[in-house]
């Protein structure tokens, strides 16, 4: 009985063997999921601020003068004159940088989501409120504006000379919490023709995107440049360009296959072979 348990685990276990070494089918994928059109990306935008209402972690001013400084430029916006020799301490309130991500294509009105990171020595931004702050791209112009509730996940509690903290007290999030001002004018509009920019640049992917776009729209239309980008011919027309885009971007195209790679991490002793390497025999 012993025996042919043993012989029916050989045998399953040399199924399960080969069946690992069989070559996986390449799975077709979407032209949009492969690659990117050039010129049309996000951009990163970043801001300084201050946000209140904090219930004693704020900045100790006495540490960041630059707090107490924005402070007094911000009453003083309102009318509020502090006098120079007088430097409040402040624990409530706290010196912070913003960044966020502006999409393609934002436009004025739309929202998006805000990172607030304590740039002081606040404990905790925790029951925080961001007071109005302009977000600025890399060429120094307004993009949108920022203000809001913080919504942080960590948090920092002392007591009798111990304390504890959980995550990062310090970082918060605002959600929906910017206001788009100003758009990024994308190159999508500009020429007769469009780059995709291949995620992976591999030369049987480019070539294999090209011929699936001449024989969907027609000959000609796409040509290979190199590894990493496609040209493809587009309609000037941005309504005919929009249309032909969503044509395109749902083409399915089977990859390349990827490099045959092993990595061996010598301090846990484990060894990830990828599924196009070849083990030829002893």
């Amino acid at each position: 009985m012993r025996s042919k348990l043993n012989g029916r685990g050989v045998l399953i276990a040399g199924l399960i063997l080969a069946l690992a070494w069989v070559p996986g089918m390449v799975q077709a994928e979407r032209i949009k999921d492969l690659a990117q059109i050039a010129g049309v990306r996000s951009n990163q935008l970043v801001g300084y601020g201050l946000v209140v209402g904090l219930s004693g972690t704020g900045d100790q001013t006495t540490q960041t003068p630059f707090t107490l400084q924005s402070m007094k430029n911000m009453l003083n916006q309102f009318g509020i004159n502090v006098p120079p020799n007088v430097n409040p301490q402040l624990k409530n309130v706290a010196a912070v940088t913003l960044h966020a991500e502006l999409p393609p294509f934002a436009k004025p009105g739309q929202t998006i989501d805000v990172t607030v990171s304590s740039i002081g020595n606040a404990k905790s931004l925790f029951g925080g409120s961001l007071l109005m702050a302009p977000l600025k791209g890399a060429d120094g112009k307004v993009y949108a504006l920022a203000q809001g509730n913080l919504v942080v996940g960590g948090f920092g509690v002392e007591a009798d000379g111990s304390s504890i903290t959980v995550n990062v007290p310090n970082v918060g999030r605002i959600p929906n919490g910017a206001t788009v001002e100003r758009s990024v004018v994308s190159a999508f509009a500009n020429g007769n023709s469009l780059i995709f920019n291949l995620n992976t640049p591999d030369f049987t992917t480019a070539n294999r995107i090209s011929m699936a776009i001449n024989q969907s729209i027609g000959p000609d239309t796409a040509h290979a440049l190199d590894g990493a980008s496609v040209r493809v011919a587009a309609p000037r027309d941005m309504g005919q360009r929009v249309a032909f885009m969503s044509l395109l971007e749902n083409i399915e195209v089977a990859p390349g296959e990827s490099a045959a790679k092993i990595v061996v991490n010598s301090r846990t002793g484990t060894i990830i072979i990828g599924k196009n390497v070849r083990v030829s025999p002893v």
